[in-house]
């Protein structure tokens, strides 16, 4: 009864025009990464605040700080795994939608936390929740997109990225400037809470992808449901993707894995690095702001310029392709940090002046955060929610962004020490010599997916069930 076709039931749904309800997925599964960018830039802004504020409660030294800034992206990894792992175990809809509490639970609790303990313990709650994120909602929105657009979806997920970092600017001044310091770090925390809780209700209610349906828990009526969502239709078969064992998995899908990893691990280090402590580096180059309101002003600014690479990328993403995207912005990234380094004067680690004007030191520097966007900050996300088969897609996903966030907290930790140790100069050469190390591995292990269906970019092998003609 089983017959082997070399074509899948989701040709409808490839295909499909954009519909509403791919723009309800985008919604549902972007608030997480508002809720993400929001977090990065806001931490920056509790930092500051808690700088000035000298609580007895809230110590900050080399260990509490860094501790402080890491936490979330520590339980990140374990989020991106987990989820990743339970994704494709039991499917996207079974866990969609806890993420998004966890988020809101911790952002709420990291207002209301007594010390600076429970505040790394509240963030670390959070960053569970961030990371679990990662690899559903990449993948829920990858299988239900169309051919065409699905580059230009996920990027549009991760998008708002750019939108959570420039609420995050406009909290962290509007706080500031509203309320006693004391106060105005936690509505920050609080405010977090807001974008997760608007889409816990929308994701417990996302139905199940028609692929997973389809080809891993092999119900068709489920799949069926699935696609008629969008406009679709599925077949009356059955079909199913063929198990594949850990060992076959890596044994297949090993460069693949280099591709989406490796690259996402030297973009962390430099996005988190630079992102996090913007205050620090932006003081570097325009000296000490007059009120710690022009700080969060001056520290966001990068975040500004990049706020446009996103959306760059959303429009370019199905016309150039992931790996053009990618590499340019790698290279460019290590131009700017070459660029930037060369015009910082020294003595020692400090930096005691400039080469050239302050103002377009820093319109350079901040130019890295428009090609980090515009390039592997975004690929690197869209990537592996594309080139793994459905049965390890999510785990796939989750595994290349827990590598991301490994990066990422390692940096974070190690950011004050090193900024005290070799200086921001040195540090910005080193991030030269990753992102060109990053364009180099773009090249030998990433492959185009644009203008291809995900079981021809995964090569998964799908068996279609045909009923004979007689019996």
């Amino acid at each position: 009864m089983d017959k082997g076709i070399s074509k899948t039931p989701f040709a409808s749904i490839d295909s499909l025009k954009l519909t509403f309800n791919h723009i309800k997925v985008w919604y549902t599964s972007g608030m997480g990464f508002f809720t993400d960018a929001y977090d990065l830039f806001i931490i920056s802004a509790i930092l500051d605040v808690l700088i000035q504020l000298h609580d007895p409660n809230f110590p900050l030294n080399g260990f509490t700080e860094g501790l402080l800034a890491s936490s979330a992206l520590w339980t990140a990894i374990i989020g991106q795994l987990v989820f990743g792992f339970l994704g494709d175990k039991i499917g996207r809809k079974a866990i969609y939608g806890i993420e998004a509490m966890l988020m809101t639970a911790g952002a709420l609790l990291s207002a209301i936390s007594p010390n600076i303990y429970w505040l790394i313990i509240f963030r670390s709650l959070m960053g569970l929740g961030i990371g679990g994120d990662y690899p559903i909602s990449a993948t829920i929105m990858s299988e239900y997109a169309n051919v065409k657009d699905r580059g230009k979806l996920i990027a549009l997920v991760f998008a708002n990225q750019g939108l959570g970092s420039l609420a995050a600017v406009a909290v962290g001044i509007s706080t500031v400037l509203a309320f006693p310091l004391d106060i105005s770090w936690r509505v920050m925390a609080a405010i977090g809470a807001i974008p997760a809780a608007t889409v816990i209700y929308l994701r417990r209610k996302t139905p199940e992808t028609p692929r997973y349906s389809m080809l891993v828990k092999g119900s068709v009526q489920e799949a069926k449901k699935a696609a008629e969502f969008l406009g679709g239709k599925i077949e009356e078969r059955k079909a199913y993707s063929k198990p594949i064992s850990l060992s076959e998995f890596l044994s297949k899908y090993w460069l693949t894995l280099i591709g989406t990893a490796v690259p996402w691990f030297i973009l962390d280090i430099a996005f988190y690095g630079t992102g996090i402590y913007s205050g620090a580096i932006t003081q570097l180059i325009l000296g000490k702001p007059s009120s710690i309101a022009n700080l969060i002003l001056e520290q966001g600014l990068p975040y500004m310029v990049g706020f446009f690479g996103y959306f760059t990328a959303v429009s370019l993403m199905d016309k150039l392709g992931r790996r053009i995207i990618q590499l340019q912005g790698f290279i460019l990234m290590a131009i700017i940090y070459a660029v930037v380094s060369s015009f910082l004067i020294v003595s020692g680690t400090k930096v005691i002046g400039l080469t050239i004007p302050a103002e377009l030191g820093f319109l350079i520097y901040a130019l890295s955060f428009f090609f980090i966007d515009f390039g592997p900050n975004t690929t690197t996300f869209v990537l592996p929610a594309e080139t793994y088969p459905t049965r390890a897609r999510t785990t796939g996903h989750g595994i290349s962004a827990a590598s991301g966030k490994l990066g990422a907290a390692i940096t974070t930790y190690l950011f004050p020490t090193l900024l005290a140790s070799i200086g921001i100069k040195n540090i910005l050469i080193m991030l030269s010599v990753l992102s060109i190390l990053g364009a180099i591995v773009t090249l030998i292990a990433v492959k185009e997916t644009k203008g291809k269906s995900l079981e021809e970019i995964s090569e998964e092998e799908v068996i279609v069930q045909e009923e004979q003609a007689s019996k």
